[in-house]
């Protein structure tokens, strides 16, 4: 594993918590970006589970520079015990930003979760299924045709930016089905996709036996995309 790369994505990771307005939940969405368990953090910290869920929770005073480094340290060191997979992943969007506005309309992070209902009624969006009892860290809105036909496999998983805790917002599609193909054949799955110009009546029957099997929540929206974008900058979430 480059150590450049670890110490860099390990600086983001730190310094994220440490700034953030509510550390607890920073902490929790880098954790489960990372696909870890709490119970397994706590373990190789060697704490109870309960200290890992009262940070998460903001139950516990926030922790200092010290143990959120060796809470991101020991993140890092499960992920490269089991390939680095993660690491890979997210030391690539360190040096690989989107400049195809083709491709990528708007791309946002959170420092903490936003409830989906919430999110939801900003686009004006109708559950087509999966459940609404969710949050979400971030959002991406991709042009459904251009990144099927113009992104690689390792490519398309950028659009996750850092975390795959948030909703794909895909625009201008006919049926819905593409995207959801796409997203079955590739590692990681979102939290949520949205898509745009479609009602629920007109979704392919497909897209809601692939959202099932990936456990993703698929909503539609007839809000055109500019509305979108606008909408979602102007949220103080």
């Amino acid at each position: 594993m480059n150590s450049e790369l670890r110490k860099q994505l390990a600086e983001k990771m730190a310094g994220e918590i440490t700034l953030s307005d509510s550390p607890g939940k920073a902490l929790k969405k880098w954790r489960m970006s990372f696909g870890i368990p709490q119970g397994t953090l706590s373990e190789r910290l060697g704490v109870s589970p309960s200290v890992i869920s009262d940070y998460e929770g903001g139950r516990r005073k926030s922790p200092g520079t010290a143990v959120v480094g060796k809470i991101v340290d020991t993140i890092l060191s499960i992920d490269e015990e089991n390939g680095g997979k993660y690491i890979q992943r997210f030391s690539r969007i360190l040096y690989n930003q989107f400049d195809n506005d083709d491709v990528i309309y708007d791309m946002h992070d959170y420092a903490g979760p936003v409830l989906l209902p919430a999110f939801a009624e900003a686009v004006d969006a109708q559950p087509l299924c999966g459940s609404l009892d969710l949050s979400i860290f971030g959002y991406t809105v991709v042009n459904s045709l251009n990144a099927i036909l113009q992104l690689s496999a390792n490519e398309f998983n950028r659009i996750y930016g850092w975390s795959t805790e948030r909703a794909l917002i895909f625009t201008n599609v006919s049926t819905g089905k593409s995207p959801l193909v796409a997203i079955r054949v590739t590692p990681f799955k979102p939290r949520c996709v949205i898509l745009q110009g479609l009602t629920v009546e007109n979704v392919h029957p497909l897209v809601k036996r692939l959202a099932e099997t990936d456990r993703i929540t698929v909503l539609c929206t007839s809000m055109d995309v500019d509305s979108i974008v606008s909408t979602l900058r102007e949220k103080e979430w």
